[in-house]
């Protein structure tokens, strides 16, 4: 009997030891780099006016379109969207990182909420969108099940020499691909219509970093 509580002790030891290594800090050998308001580029349907479609309050940008928007720009056709495009860190070579903390409410899918923009083989390296709850890039893999009306961390690796991606939720590694050719890449985020969507759409994001190595 006086060895249980030995026992117990070391399997909850070896518990907590296997727990803490499935999440890490992706950002670990990273330098982060200066940012604030003024590299950030809002884009939003072009008719309307921007505080119609986002709003920066308490340290949350929270971007949301209707399926009926216009472009951001009148001489786009591409889909409706409220984004952030972050400037002055448009890249070819190097390794770069993406953080942030992002947030969908139910009901938001068929949208892209984060871009690793450029690429030889299509517009985008990366698009990490949601669908009916769940996580994927572009439209699979699924990278988790259910991430709606929730806080999750958010970190993009973007190597550009290598032409890989690598994508953590929450400190856990969940993707690891080619990106799409070399080309001027930069990071985006907030919502962009994609297939299937729903007719109103909405992320929220937090805690904005990038980082370089």
């Amino acid at each position: 009997m006086a060895l249980l509580p030995v026992v117990n002790l070391t399997l909850l030891l070896f518990i907590s030891l296997q727990t803490t290594t499935l999440s890490i800090d992706p950002t670990v050998g990273f330098t982060p780099l200066p940012l604030d308001s003024s590299y950030f580029q809002i884009q939003t349907p072009y008719d309307l006016p921007q505080d119609q479609r986002y709003s920066f309050k308490n340290g949350v940008h929270k971007f949301w379109v209707y399926s009926t928007d216009k472009p951001f720009m009148s001489t786009s056709n591409t889909a409706p969207r409220s984004e952030i495009r972050i400037l002055q860190y448009d890249y070819t070579s190097g390794i770069w990182q993406f953080e942030g903390y992002g947030y969908v409410p139910s009901g938001s899918t068929g949208v892209c909420i984060m871009q690793v923009f450029g690429g030889s083989l299509s517009s985008t390296s990366l698009q990490l969108r949601v669908y009916n709850g769940a996580l994927t890039s572009y439209r699979s893999p699924t990278l988790v099940q259910n991430i709606y009306d929730r806080w999750f961390r958010v970190n993009v690796i973007h190597d550009a020499g290598a032409n890989t991606i690598t994508v953590y939720i929450d400190g856990e590694l969940k993707y690891q691909g080619a990106d799409r050719g070399d080309a001027t890449h930069y990071f985006k985020f907030g919502v962009y219509e994609q297939n299937d969507p729903s007719n109103y759409m909405e992320s929220q994001w937090k805690g904005i970093k990038v980082f370089k190595k």
